[in-house]
């Protein structure tokens, strides 16, 4: 069973930055490609950032390219994602994953396991 716990949310003022923590339990962590998803009220469950399992490969979404920047540490078995430039637009509860193959992906059925998710919020 692999649980991943996030942390590092709260609330900032636009124009602040936060970082994200993903710790994973499981030996299997670093064969896989993990990735962040948020989701404000009333909306969809969307892709932000992903990142292979060798951490070359890194991709986000349009939203936050440029801000945002994801990593990974398999030796702590920790995924992380800062985010700088807050804007009020970024205020959901975020998500991290572990996907299903080691490259990751931007979909959410490419993922199997999820965390409970953190709250950020950017007040403007």
């Amino acid at each position: 069973q692999v649980q991943l716990v996030e942390s590092g949310g709260g609330l900032v003022q636009a124009g602040g930055s936060l970082r994200l923590s993903c710790a994973a339990s499981g030996r299997t962590f670093s064969t896989y490609g993990m990735g962040w998803f948020r989701q404000a009220p009333g909306k969809e469950r969307e892709f932000v950032a992903g990142i292979s399992w060798t951490g070359v490969s890194k991709y986000y979404a349009d939203s936050v390219k440029g801000r945002f920047t994801i990593s990974r540490d398999n030796a702590k078995n920790t995924v992380y994602l800062q985010m700088n430039s807050l804007k009020p637009e970024d205020t959901a509860v975020y998500y991290c994953a572990r996907g299903l193959s080691p490259a990751g992906g931007r979909r959410t059925l490419e993922y199997d396991y999820w965390g409970q998710g953190t709250q950020v919020t950017v007040s403007s």
